[in-house]
């Protein structure tokens, strides 16, 4: 019979050793050796141990989101979402994310914020993803993509984006926590929105 009790907190394992077992340009697989304080047994765990990342909620003036599409290795197939990347060491999230957006989109805006930060599967990665929202972004710069990117850039009305993401359009789940954060500062912008179409 099994001795597991669901209501009891869980035990913090103590983290005896970690070693690369792989290194890639993009990621080390780690090997971390743990041991339980209760039962006392020690068990290697792998993680996938990479840079924090930054995805940007990019907010036009008239409420529109700036939207990458772009072919994705790991699925298989083109993938809508929101500009991001890698945050170079010891660069601040604010500037990568402007570096980013930058970079992928040629827009350039103002008011860069951190809304939200999010693990992006903390069972095998140790980074973190930092999300960010620049608002009253304009293209007015030069693209500046890697080497195998071929990015399409559009705009949609900040409504439309939801209306993909709860119909499943958009699946990225960083892109989907982004909008998760964005919405109540949505909600009282849209309705600063309406209030100034209407002359209110």
């Amino acid at each position: 019979m099994s001795s597991a009790n669901p209501s009891a907190s869980p035990s913090r394992w103590s983290k005896l050793d970690e070693k690369i077992i792989y290194p890639t340009r993009i990621f080390d697989l780690r090997s971390a050796l743990y041991r339980h304080p209760v039962r006392q047994t020690e068990r290697d765990f792998y993680v996938v141990h990479s840079p924090d990342w930054v995805n940007v909620i990019a907010l036009t003036s008239d409420g529109r989101l700036v939207l990458v599409n772009q072919f994705r290795f790991g699925v298989d197939a083109f993938s809508l979402e929101i500009p991001g990347g890698v945050i170079d060491l010891g660069e601040d999230p604010l500037d990568a994310g402007l570096r980013e957006l930058r970079e992928e989109t040629g827009y350039v805006g103002t008011q860069p914020r951190i809304i939200g930060s999010v693990h992006p599967n903390p069972a095998i990665q140790s980074n973190r993803c930092h999300l960010v929202l620049v608002e009253n972004v304009v293209r007015s710069a030069e693209l500046d993509w890697d080497a195998d990117e071929e990015i399409e850039v559009r705009t949609m009305p900040v409504d439309e984006v939801y209306a993909w993401a709860q119909s499943g359009k958009i699946t990225h789940s960083l892109v989907l926590d982004a909008l998760l954060f964005f919405a109540p500062i949505w909600a009282e912008k849209k309705a600063q929105f309406e209030q100034s179409r209407s002359g209110i």
